[in-house]
């Protein structure tokens, strides 16, 4: 009896493990179709069988769809700040009224260069003469950097820098004080005063598409004057472009008419599963 059992337990021994299989579901061993817009050539490359190939592709067209990327040359915005002029309707005694250009380099980055003239008639109730400035030229150079380069040229959120200058003229009129000599009010003038300013500036702001071609954007700039020319006998009260000397803020309001440019890289659109176009360079 005991030999038996032996030679039993010595068979099954000798015998192979059977191998256990999971069964598949049939949901779980479909092919699933590619995303919608996958390019072409990736499709053709996993048909083919060259997987490995189309795995770098699909991850550079899935960073394309990520990343977009534009142009070096974007497009040039010609622009036009009325800000002041408005202002002046509601009582502001001094105005700075400029042209633009502003080159898009990728959508990211934007030199700007700002043309203008400045001009100010200025009374203070609490003073005793008339301040008046005369029309004069300034400049201003600087670069936007848009946070939103990842979407449309159309709308745009903007941090600015600038270095302005103007070389201006003023005069300063109807000075009265009271002479205790002689016990009367004494007039005069200070005219043809002559005086130069440079200055920084640091801004936010939003452009946004209006129609077709044409935007308008407003930005509010923190100023400082770096220096400034004194006179013996006066001081500039109004800085063409930058505004009273003592203040600290601005704002620009502005229309633009944007121009498109095309780099001597023919740009590439490339379809997103949204609906919406990327440009890319070949």
């Amino acid at each position: 009896m005991a030999f038996c059992l032996f030679f039993a337990f010595a068979a099954s021994a000798q015998q192979p493990d059977k191998r256990h299989v999971t069964p598949v579901k049939p949901e779980t061993n479909q092919v699933k179709p590619p995303p919608k817009g996958t390019d072409e050539k990736i499709i053709q490359q996993y048909i083919s069988g060259d997987s490995a190939a189309a795995i770098a592709e699909a991850r550079k067209d899935s960073l394309r769809r990520v990343y977009k990327h534009y142009p070096l040359l974007t497009d040039l915005s010609i622009g036009l700040n009325i800000a002041d002029p408005l202002f002046m309707m509601f009582g502001q005694s001094y105005a700075s009224v400029d042209v633009s250009a502003t080159l898009n380099m990728w959508n990211r980055l934007q030199p700007t260069i700002e043309l203008g003239m400045g001009w100010a008639k200025s009374t203070p109730d609490d003073m005793n003469f008339t301040y008046k400035g005369k029309p004069s030229p300034y400049v201003k150079v600087g670069v936007n950097y848009n946070f939103m380069f990842k979407n449309s040229p159309d709308y745009q959120a903007l941090v600015g820098l600038r270095l302005g200058y103007s070389n201006f003229g003023y005069d300063v009129t109807d000075i009265t004080y009271w002479n205790t000599y002689w016990q009367e009010d004494i007039n005069y003038n200070i005219t043809d005063e002559r005086s130069h300013a440079l200055w920084g500036e640091a801004g936010v702001g939003l452009k946004v598409k209006l129609w077709d071609r044409l935007s308008m954007g407003w930005m509010i700039r923190y100023h400082g004057i770096f220096n400034y020319g004194k006179n013996e006998h006066s001081l500039p009260w109004f800085i063409p472009g930058y505004g009273p000397r003592k203040g600290s803020l601005g704002l620009s309001l502005g229309f633009y008419y944007t121009l498109p440019i095309r780099s001597k890289a023919k740009a590439k659109a490339i379809d997103e599963p949204n609906g919406t176009s990327t440009i890319t360079n070949q």
